[in-house]
């Protein structure tokens, strides 16, 4: 049985570890032989292989990027899937480095950084870390407790509590990725549904979207929508999931050999790659429905969750839009907080080197997310939940370098990696996405602390 608890491979990185008691490496070359054929994949074995890029991709189309993407396409329709398309691109390298980082070393980021820095810097990490997959959290829970009040009419806290308890039942005793990877996936595809039915409600200019994924002059020429094309790649490049995804892969990176560790690292990037490209499909319908819905029709400042649902019904003269669009926020909320409940897991093992069975690691992180939230209710109310999910992303900028930084040091090493350290070129790009990230990232927190 595959598990999920850091201690042995699963997904596609098992596809190449699954071998005969007693021969890993030589079933492992076996294995990695079925991957030397050519690139694109049949579905059979697409499916087959399908791992953490599956629980990757959930991060990026959480209840925080659904009002980022709901704000860009009301105000200015397609004009911003250039920045989806962008911002996806980055987080595919990104978590490319995090693929070649963990089977190559057999180590997750948490683990290296916990080797590699003094004690008071990996608990500086550790703590921002932690703190960057509470706010992560923090909008999951409160996009999946918005999504409840809005589908039955139950107040945040007790829809907060109710999301906290439900994804707790979900993964109580279960450490099974098969079981995980079937959860996941039939959520991203309620999600999915969700928004193919509203695209059938109000049918888009599909050559003006085509149009949307060519960058424009108007987008620096516009500070306005400048700044909400730095929110959407601000937004989408998530620090928990560079922990999460070297998390999963380090154990099959410690049974391959080096001439399967090639193998291993193309099959999983390409499990990356597809499952990013499900979650800029999604991203991208997001935007495309708020601009087919709100911006064709003159509203333009539809910002807020609560808000786009109140006017589905009336806009469109339907009576399940505004129901189809609850039902994908809950969705994308309770998918979010499983894969935020196992980073923290492998964060806290990473760096703290600390095993707890995986019902009180979760526990741990589930009322480290809740404790926030509820605070947060209880000072401000209930009202402001936008300002709330701002706020999460603000956190999750900050932490971000903290992150990508330490990442993109680690995979430039040749006495760490060997042959599978980073080129010269490689090095260059990599430093300048880098760069743009954080560029980015401090005009986003700029402008929204001011």
């Amino acid at each position: 049985m595959d598990t999920i608890s850091g201690r042995r491979p699963f997904g596609a990185a098992a596809a190449l570890t699954a071998a005969a008691p007693g021969s890993s490496a030589a079933s492992a070359g076996r294995f990695a032989s079925r991957f030397g054929r050519p690139w694109f994949p049949s579905w059979r074995r697409l499916i087959g292989t399908a791992g953490p890029g599956l629980l990757i991709a959930v991060g990026y189309i959480d209840p925080g990027n659904w009002a980022t993407d709901l704000g860009g396409g009301s105000r200015y329709g397609y004009a911003l899937l250039s920045m989806v398309l962008i911002a996806n691109l980055i987080a595919m390298v990104a978590q490319a480095l995090c693929v070649r980082l963990a089977i190559a070393t057999g180590k997750s980021l948490a683990e290296l950084s916990r080797a590699a820095y003094s004690r008071p810097v990996v608990l500086l990490l550790w703590l921002l870390a932690e703190v960057a997959m509470v706010a992560t959290d923090l909008a999951e829970l409160v996009g999946g407790a918005i999504a409840l009040k809005l589908l039955f009419g139950m107040d945040l806290v007790p829809g907060v509590l109710l999301m906290s308890v439900g994804t707790l039942v979900l993964l109580f005793g279960r450490d099974d990725w098969r079981w995980l990877r079937g959860l996941v996936c039939g959520l991203v595809v309620v999600i999915a549904a969700s928004f193919a039915a509203l695209l059938c409600l109000a049918p888009p200019d599909w050559s003006m979207v085509a149009t949307g994924f060519l960058p424009t002059p108007a987008l620096v020429a516009d500070p306005a929508m400048l700044l909400l094309g730095i929110g959407i790649i601000g937004a989408t490049v998530m620090p928990h999931n560079l922990y999460l995804h070297s998390g999963l892969l380090a154990p099959a990176g410690r049974v391959l050999d080096r001439g399967a560790k090639q193998g291993a690292i193309k099959a999983n990037v390409r499990d990356s790659n597809v499952s990013l490209s499900l979650a800029l499909l999604i991203n991208a319908a997001i935007l495309i429905a708020a601009g087919a819905i709100f911006h064709a029709r003159g509203l333009t400042e539809i910002t807020d969750l609560g808000t786009a649902y109140a006017l589905l019904d009336p806009v469109l003269g339907s009576s399940i839009a505004a129901t189809i669009f609850a039902i994908g926020l809950l969705a994308a909320g309770q998918s979010s907080t499983i894969t935020g409940t196992l980073a923290g897991q492998l964060v806290m093992e990473g760096f703290l080197q600390i095993r707890l069975s995986p019902v009180v690691r979760r526990l741990i992180t589930r009322l480290a997310a809740l404790g926030p939230v509820l605070i947060y209710f209880a000072v401000v109310g209930e009202s402001d939940t936008t300002r709330l999910l701002v706020l999460s992303q603000v956190v999750l900028s900050l932490q971000l370098p903290f992150a990508l930084v330490p990442l993109l040091h680690f995979v430039g090493l040749r006495r760490l990696m060997g042959e599978f350290a980073l080129v010269r070129s490689a090095k260059l790009l990599g430093w300048g996405l880098v760069l743009l990230i954080l560029t980015l990232n401090a005009v986003l927190i700029f402008e929204a602390l001011a």
